[in-house]
């Protein structure tokens, strides 16, 4: 081997490898304080073995390692339907000021109430956002603000003696986690069809709008990144036959500034916080599921939501619960630091700021689905929103599948974008850019993807093996997923 393939396998290696006996990260000076007994002398575990290295390797070791990880502030990362948008650090400047990271959250009221104006406000700015007005900021996620969604939905049609209202009807378009959260709130989905246009089949909207009706969950613009024209109207519908309609709002990105759930006939709709204002989707991370109600929901609210009292004193504020509230949705008041981030996004864009990033969201989808469109078959041959969806159809017949070429792509340092999604388009490749992606970031990604899609036509091979330059290559996908081995174990 050369010295340079030395070194370049050295940033593969464990600290294991590494390793030389004697070596030592650590040189203390000799004591000069008389020595101690061990108060347990059993924490002291000699039979464990451990890296002999130096400090300097220590720290090229985990330099290295953070160097391959792959984020949205050192890559485009174009994961439809999931906004991975770039999020000023002033976010998470603001959220570990000590007053907000410091506090707890059973700490008496009139302690927090710094915390707690913000909450408040926060509250207010999703509720101007949506044009509902009332809402929770308590649930952690957008799968967990579809439950308690749902859950009142269910409370509201028992509360009127209509229990036996069980149907939950759900475009064959949806998130996976409409369906799964339906089901949990103790519901019968009905899948309806997309018809040629992309969008929901107003058709088997009136079709299936009967007594058994308990609502209708939709995702607008919809996971093809298509606006629904006839939006109002299926509202109207549903809200005839005595159902309400849920707004799963993982694509508010798109409308921010421009259209609010509540003025298009919506009951309920949640915010993903964690997507659309900061802290990007993805990695385990904290989230925040906020829900935001039409008059008739309001009193089912999650608990808590915080209210402003006026007094001699001023404005003070405290937790409240609805009088038919569906409970909390977990210990604490929501992810109180993915709150703060979003609260200091909302403030230093402003009402003009949200509605700029939502325009530029849309036409810099729209510019890649122009400048590609010769390479890649569009799923819906419509003006898009904040996504656009393609589909490898046409490479599909060569031989290539949409998975070769998102492998390939990570070559060019591209992350992947969302595949095989939505089910209803073949080969499906969604594309997000967002808004905070410059000119220049999306023609080096027009680029990449042009090259690839003349890759299947030359060498269809390099598809097939790749990714070729990341540490470890293709990978068996279904044995990763259900055999994964991630323990290390000592040589």
């Amino acid at each position: 081997m050369t010295t340079d393939g030395v070194f370049a396998q050295r940033g593969h290696h464990s600290l294991w490898d590494i390793s030389a006996p004697g070596r030592s990260g650590v040189q203390l000076p000799d004591s000069d304080v008389p020595e101690q007994p061990m108060p347990n002398a059993s924490l002291l575990r000699e039979e464990l073995r451990l890296p002999e290295v130096s400090e300097l390797d220590v720290v090229r070791h985990y330099t290295r390692l953070a160097q391959k990880n792959f984020s949205v502030d050192t890559n485009f990362y174009p994961l439809g339907s999931c906004t991975m948008k770039y999020n000023p650090k002033i976010n998470d400047m603001v959220a570990s000021q000590p007053g907000f990271s410091g506090i707890h959250p059973l700490q008496p009221e009139e302690t927090v109430q710094g915390a707690l104006e913000l909450m408040y406000r926060l509250q207010r700015d999703l509720q101007s956002i949506t044009g509902m007005p009332a809402g929770s900021l308590a649930p952690l996620a957008g799968a967990h603000g579809e439950l308690a969604g749902v859950l009142m939905i269910k409370a509201y049609h028992e509360a009127r003696g209509e229990p036996h209202r069980k149907v939950m009807l759900i475009p064959d378009s949806a998130h996976g986690t409409n369906p799964a959260s339906a089901s949990m709130g103790g519901f019968e989905v009905v899948t309806l069809p997309s018809d040629i246009n992309g969008i929901l089949d107003i058709a088997a909207v009136e079709a299936a709008a009967n007594d058994r009706l308990a609502g209708l969950m939709i995702t607008i613009p919809n996971t093809l990144g298509l606006f629904n024209p006839n939006i109002a109207h299926i509202c109207e519908i549903v809200h005839s036959a005595g159902g309400l309609v849920y707004g799963d709002g993982a694509n508010m990105n798109a409308l921010l500034g421009r259209a609010r759930p509540y003025d298009l006939g919506f009951d309920v709709v949640h915010l993903n916080l964690h997507k659309t204002t900061s802290t990007p989707h993805g990695g385990g991370g904290p989230g925040a599921g906020p829900v935001c109600v039409g008059e008739r929901l309001a009193r089912y609210l999650p608990s808590p939501v915080v209210e402003m009292v006026e007094d001699t004193e001023g404005a003070q504020y405290r937790f409240a619960t609805p009088t038919n509230s569906i409970g909390a949705m977990s210990a604490g008041h929501g992810n109180f630091g993915v709150l703060v981030r979003a609260y200091t996004y909302l403030r230093a864009l402003g009402a003009d700021g949200l509605r700029q990033a939502s325009g530029d969201a849309v036409l810099n989808a729209n510019y890649l689905r122009r400048k590609l469109e010769h390479a890649y078959r569009v799923a819906v041959d419509r003006t898009c929103m904040h996504e656009v969806v393609f589909t490898g159809r046409s490479q599909r017949e060569k031989g290539v599948k949409a998975l070769d070429i998102s492998k390939r792509m990570i070559d060019y340092g591209v992350h992947p974008p969302t595949m095989y999604f939505p089910l209803i388009v073949e080969e499906a490749l969604m594309v997000e850019p967002t808004e905070t992606e410059s000119k220049e970031t999306l023609d080096a990604f027009i680029e990449v993807m042009t090259t690839i899609a003349r890759e299947v036509d030359e060498s269809p091979e390099l598809l097939h093996e790749a990714p070729h330059v990341t540490p470890v290559g293709r990978l068996d996908e279904a044995r990763a997923a259900r055999q994964p081995d991630l323990r290390w174990q000592a040589p």
